[in-house]
């Protein structure tokens, strides 16, 4: 193989080296605007190109703090209560960042400058679908870098109370995930997925964040929710959801959940490559999982994430790109 080489898969172009896939960006910026889930105040927000090795770093331009930037990595996190918040030792914060780093795991997107003026992703329909129509706005740009995968090593397992969150080696990222509410309209739900060829985009971006209208109450009393309502997340009251369209998937909950830990996994700083199993799992699970992880050098390893043409030999399947590629 020559050192550089352009392949094609599925209309898209995709650049390797070596027989490694490359790195990608956001080919354009794109922007939007909406509202935060907890907060409830308006935000705007921007995905802009960011040069390989960069990774995902996010910006608020609404502080006046020395350092305005927090990366989007594991050891950034400051809280998993109800959502996901990452900051720095500046005191700045940014919140809700889950819905949007599923999308960029799903599109492959591994680096991106994200401006905020405000301190909250915005929460938008209470999935990944529009942060995903975002990047397939402004196309996929393939980078002059290898593209790196963590791969699991070892089995590695957070068990509590019947909550699990565990890895454990695969040749792909898999993810299987099992729910056990009481409510009858959510009940028990599991499922399994193999991440890549579009999965993501097709089967979990657009299933949405959800909660039950005994708990609004409660949790707008802590200031939290005070963004949430029917345009964006599922509501249940008993034995029904409130919502006039109803749900988009009859698995809409548990499926959520797997965005959720998508999104969380990828705090990594990088892809996986081994199988996730949530039981009851949440941000929190997810969170110690991963630092329990980094923390135990002999579970993972980098590796340079292999051109299709090789995986299919070494039965791996990298992370495809779900927008037009811009070699």
């Amino acid at each position: 193989m020559s050192e550089r080489s352009t392949t094609k898969k599925n209309g898209s172009a995709r650049l390797s080296v070596a027989g490694a896939v490359r790195q990608h960006t956001v080919n354009s910026p794109v922007h939007c605007s909406g509202v935060g889930l907890h907060g409830g105040a308006p935000v705007a927000m921007t995905l802009h190109p960011a040069p390989a090795d960069h990774g995902i770093v996010f910006r608020r331009t609404d502080t006046g703090a020395a350092d305005p930037t927090v990366p989007a990595l594991w050891d950034r996190v400051v809280e998993t209560r109800h959502c996901t918040v990452i900051g720095n030792r500046a005191g700045v914060t940014v919140s809700t960042v889950e819905h949007l780093m599923a999308a960029l795991a799903g599109a492959g997107i591994d680096n991106a400058l994200v401006t905020l003026d405000g301190p909250e992703v915005p929460i938008m329909d209470g999935s990944a679908a529009p942060f995903m129509f975002l990047i397939e706005c402004a196309g996929v740009a393939v980078q002059d870098a290898p593209r790196r995968a963590i791969k699991i090593l070892k089995p590695m397992m957070i068990a509590d109370g019947g909550r699990i969150a565990a890895l454990s080696p695969a040749a792909r990222f898999s993810i299987s995930f099992e729910i056990d509410f009481e409510s009858p309209v959510v009940a028990r739900q599991e499922c399994f997925f193999q991440i890549g060829d579009g999965t993501f985009k097709t089967e979990i971006s657009r299933a949405r964040t959800f909660g039950f209208l005994h708990e609004v109450d409660e949790m707008r009393a802590a200031g939290l929710a005070l963004g949430g309502s029917l345009d964006n997340a599922v509501v249940i009251a008993g034995n029904r959801v409130l919502n006039a369209d109803g749900l988009r998937y009859d698995n809409e909950f548990v499926r959520h959940k797997v965005l959720d830990c998508i999104g969380d996994l990828y705090l990594a700083g990088a892809p996986l490559l081994g199988h996730f199993r949530g039981v009851r799992s949440g941000h929190r699970f997810n969170h110690l999982l991963l630092r329990a992880l980094m923390a135990d050098r002999q579970a993972w390893t980098w590796i340079d994430l292999p051109a299709p043409e090789t995986a299919a030999r070494a039965a791996i399947l990298p992370f495809e790109p779900a927008a037009r590629s811009v070699a």
